[in-house]
């Protein structure tokens, strides 16, 4: 039995250029060609094609995912216990992160104020404002820290909420971008760099297309950064930093 390239776009959720991609680049390369030329893959190519997009959800790059599957020493199983494990190890916590958002919203229904442990415990031993004094160090004597000084001074709890809300959601679009391998210097990833400037616009300060060029070099060279932005999606830093790069170029050329 044999399927299409169209079939199996279907059966998984994902585009024929998708598909097409991989085999390109040697990940899921079919079985088959029909007299036609025509991609047909087997079940076995479905199989493999499954345990790709496992890894591809738990944020594995393509080239790891290829080196892990073209083991000749790797067990099959062992795939699939090694991704139960990492799919367990999110789930819980997504729970975790799901009862902190309940308890926000109860706390929010009887008027009560949660303390900076209460409201950041979920994201583990992360501070904050650990990078503050470092900020004012680096930036203190700039009119762009003056000017996110004022602005920042004045929101409310609410505020913060709002623009927690934003980089999250922005985040999320950002991952499932890069799952789509969509190129960095293609129109979706430009739009989200440019969304990523005006969110700092917004709620920060005035970020130029040459200042923000210089801030994705920045989130790439400092590792600190750039842990922040791969913790969202291996690779997210540098991938970001090519958006940012080729956004500024079309608006400055």
């Amino acid at each position: 039995m044999s399927y299409s390239v169209g079939q199996v776009a279907g059966f998984a959720g994902v585009t024929v250029r998708t598909l097409h991609h991989y085999d390109d680049i040697g990940l899921l390369v079919p079985s088959e060609r029909s007299h036609a030329g025509h991609r047909r893959y087997s079940d076995a190519d479905l199989d493999r094609l499954q345990q790709i997009l496992f890894y591809r959800e738990l944020g594995f790059p393509l080239e790891e995912v290829a080196a892990l599957l073209d083991d000749p020493a790797a067990d099959p199983r062992a795939h699939l216990r090694r991704q139960h494990d990492l799919l367990t190890a999110r789930i819980e916590k997504l729970r975790k992160m799901a009862a902190a958002v309940e308890h926000a919203m109860e706390a929010r229904t009887m008027g009560i104020d949660l303390t900076p442990e209460e409201k950041f415990e979920v994201f583990g031993d992360k501070d904050p404002e650990q990078y503050a004094d470092e900020a004012e160090a680096r930036w203190g004597g700039t009119d762009r820290y003056a000017e996110s000084q004022r602005r920042t001074a004045r929101y409310t709890k609410e505020d913060w909420k709002r623009i927690q809300a934003e980089a999250a959601d922005w985040a999320e679009r950002y991952a499932a971008l890069m799952a789509a391998d969509e190129p960095p210097a293609g129109e979706a990833a430009m739009a989200l760099a440019e969304e990523h400037r005006q969110h700092i616009c917004t709620w920060y300060y005035a970020c130029s297309h040459e200042l923000h060029r210089g801030l994705g070099e920045m989130y790439v060279s400092d590792e600190r950064f750039k842990a922040f932005y791969d913790g969202m999606r291996p690779g997210l830093a540098e991938h970001l930093k090519d958006a940012i790069a080729a956004n500024a170029a079309r608006h400055t050329s």
